[in-house]
């Protein structure tokens, strides 16, 4: 498919100050999603202990969240196509402040893990939203490109939580990382109210209703090459999702760091994401974002069979683990990016529903994966068979189902029934 050629739209901010604050805004509500499920990992151990469970039951609190963020986008996209992109966004960011609120008093890990499904479900808007309003503004390469300065913030959000939980924790207990979750996403709501604004009109609108809303579900679905990278952005996330599962017992556990240790040494890898997102608008001048795809995946699986190699091996310690999973961070920094801008192209007139479809997809599967690695025993083989089984099956499916050597063949998007 040739990508449509990059356009702005008359609501698309027209100076580099308007473009720097929309995507500070976006990438705040973006960040919701990453900072809810990562900031409290450093506590992960003491939670276990304190509620009298096991660690793989309160990683099961992970899940739950994934599964919430995953599912509310399901949701939030189709009714952001209908109702526009601000009450969604709002109505998302006062569910979470409502569930951190609870978590802070719950008094088991069944009710925990509940609440952090409510707390996914409300930060589903922000992920959703967000990716919309960008192919509401963009499309083909400055799409990407500012897809990338999004990344940023979605990948090194993850690696940065960690770091900033355990500070957190230098100066309250586990439920106070709850009480900092509350504060945030209360404040992204004056914040949005003023400086996002309504980039879908009314004529633009889906007024079809449910039925319609599972027609356009049905025609993404039926699309081979959009589901295709639907599957592929959602197992390279899982790579991501295994590690901020898996990090905190293999880091803190099996390598004996403590929690000041473990943030420092798990935000090390927002270093190489940092890098990808801002070499990839430079390598976007002279590739298609398809080609930076099927490289980044390729070298990606590359560096996860080499991690899990060196993890079963024990070759180099905590340093024979942290290199590949560099190289790991660093490839799926320049894929994550360039597979919703392909996938997005295709469908604009439902991109609300279209980036549902999509990040539902990344959290189900990385919900459904990440897990794994406690099954496995949660050390860092544990971890990094399951990263490097994610990466594989990604590269497996864009050869095999998307063949992005031959998307150039297809003049315009596919069109979806409304």
């Amino acid at each position: 498919m040739t990508l449509a050629p990059d356009r702005v739209p008359s609501a698309a901010p027209e100076t580099p100050g308007a473009r720097i604050r929309l995507v500070l805004v976006l990438g705040a509500f973006i960040a919701l999603g990453p900072l809810t499920i990562d900031l409290y990992l450093p506590a992960l151990p003491t939670i276990a202990n304190e509620l009298l469970t096991s660690d793989a039951t309160v990683q099961l609190t992970l899940t739950g969240t994934l599964l919430g963020l995953g599912l509310g986008q399901l949701v939030i996209g189709p009714l952001a196509d209908r109702f526009g992109r601000r009450r969604p966004l709002f109505a998302g960011a006062a569910v979470h402040v409502l569930a951190s609120v609870l978590c802070i008093v719950a008094p088991n890990v069944a009710v925990l893990g509940a609440l952090r499904v409510l707390q996914g479900l409300g930060a589903a808007a922000g992920a959703v939203i967000a990716m919309a309003i960008v192919r509401d503004l963009y499309t083909g390469r400055a799409a990407a490109t500012l897809l990338s300065r999004l990344i940023l913030v979605m990948g090194t959000a993850p690696v940065l939580a960690p770091t900033l939980g355990a500070w957190i924790l230098s100066f309250t207990s586990w439920r106070g990382v709850f009480a900092v979750l509350a504060l945030y996403a209360l404040v992204l709501v004056p914040v949005a109210v003023r400086s996002l604004p309504e980039t879908l009109p009314p004529e633009r609108r889906v007024t079809s209703g449910v039925l319609g809303t599972l027609r356009t579900y049905r025609g993404l679905l039926r699309d081979r090459t959009f589901v295709g990278l639907v599957l592929v952005a959602g197992l390279a996330m899982s790579a991501v999702m295994s590690y901020v599962s898996g990090a905190s017992f293999v880091f803190q556990e099996q390598f004996g760091l403590n929690q000041q240790q473990f943030g420092l040494a798990f935000s090390s890898g927002a270093i190489w994401l940092i890098l990808a997102s801002q070499l990839n608008p430079v390598l976007l001048r002279r590739f298609e974002p398809r080609q930076l795809l099927l490289g980044a995946i390729a070298v990606a699986a590359a560096a996860g069979l080499l991690l899990v190699t060196v993890a079963a091996s024990g070759v180099g310690g905590l340093f024979g683990v942290l290199v590949p999973l560099w190289m790991v961070l660093l490839s799926v920094g320049f894929g994550l990016p360039n597979a919703p801008a392909v996938a997005l192209a295709r469908h604009g007139e439902t991109a609300g529903t279209a980036a549902a479809l999509l990040g539902a997809t990344q959290f189900g599967v990385g919900a459904l994966i990440s897990p794994v690695v406690g099954l496995l025993g949660n050390d860092a083989a544990a971890m990094g068979a399951t990263i490097a089984g994610g990466l594989v099956l990604s590269l497996l499916v864009l050869t095999v189902v998307v063949r992005p050597w031959r998307l150039g063949d297809v003049e315009a998007p596919a069109p979806v029934p409304a």
